[in-house]
């Protein structure tokens, strides 16, 4: 459905859908206005589905503050477009799975090398993908070669990263490089149901299917070098390895048992919503924060989760290049996730205030100074890794001062302007491979239906996303980085 609603430039890629605007919503009024961050040329590509409908309709949850906010990777998603960014108050405001999404903490972790593309040719890279294919369970329904035992699963949810360190999956040093440190304290294991663990518990360590990867990159090119440096990036052909994936089968679950119970909380409550996608709670209520809790717990999987295919991933080079993560510099850069609910504190109207700050697809890019970095970027700002599909570039930006006009958020990655469905009718899988090999690049997909469904045409040009975010200086290019080799789930 191509979108005809106002969107009127307020400045530099920043377009507004004011407050008057009435469109679909049975006559609700919305709250607030609605800003996308895009540029001139992008605006056209974002008419072309009702994503921007979306945007207004976050304006309508109750207890909003400030504006509704997407990124210029929106497109059409469950409640809240993917790209999507919304505050609620602490008090008096709603939480939303809708805000989250179903794949809690999707998110994506970047690993530094000492290695230089030099050091690879395309056969090492052949051998490289494939160890990491062999390491890292890959696929629709794939199953990690981990068996939790009776609490495990458990002690996973509460502890999230952690947890994996204890086990031997990474380094003592791995956590504090990691959003929250890998671990949201205030998960309870009680609002998860027995059917959500038992999903999660033979999938912990494992990729899983759809846009998720590993892949080998290298630098093509340096923005800032003072920054990168901060980051341990000093030259370009430098070598890293970016990881992309959730919490799986066990944060899919906890998704669909708490949306049923707040389907019913928003007739409970007498919340009045312009799309019933949109189901919340106040935050206050019982309903609220036992789902608050429950995907914390999700959260905590997924980055345990990260942690032990980190592990894995340095073994894979350990295998093929016959040295030692260590000596190889294998040291992670940062992870972030973008698709979550998070109680933080910003500045709003110059008052520092507690909000619920709801990113469905959309990356937290805090600012230098900021005290929930780790202390070595303190001064630069917390790293951004804005993943691209497998056949294009990917970049590592900054945060920065001004993405307080954001709740500290940015894009999460190219977004997509075809459906999976469209894709495979228009794409073989054999043909991607075939062509991105021509090209250099390694493909090892679990199947060819994924190569197809994840053609570098189903998505948006990841250059302009990120122009655009660099441009708002909402976050700042720091390096871009394009690919040698992927295992694509």
């Amino acid at each position: 459905m191509v979108w005809n609603g106002p969107l009127r430039k307020i400045g530099d890629y920043r377009f507004e859908i004011p407050s008057s605007y009435k469109g679909e919503r049975n006559n609700l009024s919305m709250k607030t206005t609605a800003v996308i961050y895009a540029s001139d040329e992008m605006i056209s590509l974002i008419r072309k589905d009702n994503a921007a409908e979306q945007a207004a309709n976050m304006t309508m949850l109750p207890g909003i503050v400030g504006k509704a906010l997407a990124m210029p990777d929106i497109h059409w998603g469950y409640g809240f477009p993917i790209g999507g960014v919304a505050a609620t108050d602490a008090e008096h405001g709603v939480i939303s799975p809708g805000g989250v999404g179903f794949d809690i903490n999707c998110g994506v972790r970047l690993v530094r090398t000492n290695l230089h593309r030099r050091d690879l040719d395309y056969r090492t890279v052949r051998l490289l993908v494939d160890q990491m294919f062999i390491n890292v369970p890959s696929g629709l329904g794939s199953k990690a070669k981990v068996r939790l035992q009776r609490g495990e699963l458990e002690e996973v949810a509460m502890r999230g990263a952690q947890w994996a360190v204890k086990q031997g999956y990474g380094w003592e040093k791995d956590t504090e490089f990691l959003e929250e440190k890998g671990c949201l304290k205030y998960a309870d294991i009680s609002q998860v149901s027995t059917k959500a663990k038992q999903r999660g518990a033979p999938q912990l360590g494992s990729l899983g299917a759809g846009n998720h990867f590993l892949e080998i990159q290298y630098v093509d090119e340096i923005f800032d070098p003072e920054v990168a440096k901060v980051y341990g990036i000093t030259e370009l052909g430098q070598v890293c390895v970016m990881i992309h994936t959730g919490s799986r089968g066990f944060g899919h679950q906890i998704c669909t048992d708490h949306l049923q119970v707040l389907e019913q909380a928003v007739r409970k409550y007498d919340i009045w919503l312009p799309d019933k996608q949109l189901a919340c709670a106040p935050v206050t209520s019982v309903e609220g924060q036992n789902y608050f809790k429950a995907m914390a717990c999700a959260a905590n999987f997924a980055w345990c989760n990260r942690q032990m295919i980190v592990h894995w991933v340095r073994e894979s080079f350990e295998h093929v290049l016959k040295r030692s993560a260590e000596d190889l510099g294998m040291d992670i850069i940062y992870d972030v996730c973008h698709n979550i609910a998070k109680l933080e504190e910003h500045r709003i109207e110059g008052k520092k205030t507690k909000v619920y700050v709801h990113r469905k697809g959309a990356t937290r890019a805090f600012g230098p100074e900021s005290p929930d970095l780790p202390l070595k970027y303190e001064s630069v700002g917390q790293p951004v890794i804005i993943p691209g599909d497998m056949g294009t570039e990917s970049y590592l930006l900054h945060g920065t001062r001004q993405s307080e006009e954001t709740f500290g958020s940015t894009c999460h990655g190219a977004g997509r302007v075809m459906s999976r469905n469209e894709a495979i009718r228009r794409y073989r899988g054999e043909d991607i491979v075939r062509q991105l090999g021509d090209r250099g690049i390694y493909v090892h997909p679990a199947s060819m239906q994924v190569a197809a469904e994840e053609a570098p045409g189903s998505y948006k040009n990841i250059r302009m996303v990120v122009d655009a975010v660099h441009g708002a200086n909402i976050s700042k290019k720091v390096v871009r980085l394009k690919p040698l080799g992927v295992v694509k789930g």
